[in-house]
């Protein structure tokens, strides 16, 4: 009679967080330098393993958040972005990693703490590029979330939230513009806006541009979910190309 009893595999369990801002008018991540091995030195997506068996993982992503960046729960949302867990992601063996998604504006400068070396915002377009060099699989990660950023702007009225109480038309399209790499046509830009129904409302004020010229005064509306969507361009703009 045999005895192959089944054993169950090692897997370490792990959560990863993209946070992402707008600051300087560009899209930036939150990066740690790696002050521990592997990958000593590198930037990486702050997270870590779980504490222990019973910690929930919503809490090991916030505890990571405020151990390695020094940012609390109470200033971000978070949602899941996904589960990695590609055979040879990490060195020291099997590790899953739940990735959360964070996307929110005015954050504070982070600091650093735990096996963090160092936190910084790093902008988006230089994370993403190949002499980056982020630790593990941390560049598909923050691709993931920069595509779920950029959809969120197609679907949702997040990108009101990065304005202040009030705003123009034309600060409202720079958040999209950060935000989706790419230049919007001023004229095309305002049509959509003012298709939506319930996207933005008249202030009932105005408010001189650089030009000396007045313009008009919006604040967010009643809809959060956008209907038709904010479509980005399907071909990349100079903006684009210049920021690559």
């Amino acid at each position: 009679m045999s005895d192959d009893r089944w054993v169950a595999p090692t897997v370490l369990l792990a959560v990863d967080l993209v946070i992402l801002t707008l600051r300087d008018s560009r899209l930036q991540v939150l990066l740690v330098q790696r002050g521990v091995e592997p990958y000593r030195g590198a930037l990486a997506l702050p997270g870590g393993f779980l504490n222990h068996a019973e910690e929930d993982l919503p809490a090991a992503a916030h505890r990571e958040l405020a151990e390695e960046a020094g940012l609390s729960a109470d200033q971000l949302h978070l949602e899941q972005l996904g589960v990695y867990g590609t055979p040879g992601r990490d060195p020291r063996g099997r590790v899953v990693s739940v990735a959360y998604l964070a996307v929110a504006p005015r954050l504070p400068e982070p600091t650093a703490g735990t096996d963090a070396s160092d936190a910084c915002w790093t902008p988006t377009d230089r994370a993403l590029s190949p002499d980056a060099r982020l630790a593990f699989d941390h560049r598909r990660i923050v691709a993931d979330g920069v595509e779920r950023a950029r959809a969120k702007l197609e679907y949702s009225a997040l990108a009101t939230a990065f304005c202040g109480p009030t705003f123009t038309i034309s600060e409202l399209r720079d958040v999209y513009e950060a935000v989706w790499g790419v230049s919007l046509d001023p004229r095309n830009f305002y049509r959509k806006v003012q298709s939506v129904d319930g996207f933005i409302v008249p202030a009932g004020t105005t408010r001189k541009t650089d030009t000396g010229r007045p313009a008009r005064l919006f604040r967010p509306g009643p809809r959060e979910a956008l209907h038709p969507p904010m479509t980005r361009p399907t071909q990349p703009t100079d903006k684009e190309t210049a920021e690559a």
